[in-house]
């Protein structure tokens, strides 16, 4: 994973199938980390939010932001499905991040 920055949405989980959180960062390992160490007031701290378990990397901001908001809008069965393409055991990709 490259340290420079760079444009990714992502979602997050309380578990499996459980809480969901969809973001857009520019340094995606900064701020997973953030998201676990409950340094982010807010959803994902009080719902305890901590598991990395899709992500995409964008071109550009723009691009990004219109991923987010595009993703935001879906429904909670399609952003499972988003998820379980790529990751269907819910593995926390938060350790893939850290290479």
């Amino acid at each position: 994973m490259v340290n420079a920055k760079q444009p990714a949405v992502y979602i997050m989980a309380s578990a499996e199938r459980a809480t969901l959180y969809v973001g857009v960062t520019g340094w995606l390992k900064h701020r997973v980390w953030e998201h676990r160490e409950g340094l982010v007031e807010g959803f994902t701290k009080e719902y305890g939010v901590k598991q990395l378990v899709w992500f995409e990397l964008a071109t550009d901001f723009p691009s990004a932001i219109a991923r987010e908001k595009q993703i935001k809008k879906w429904n909670r069965a399609w952003k499972i499905e988003l998820i379980e393409n790529t990751n269907p055991q819910w593995r926390d990709l938060w350790g893939d991040l850290l290479d």
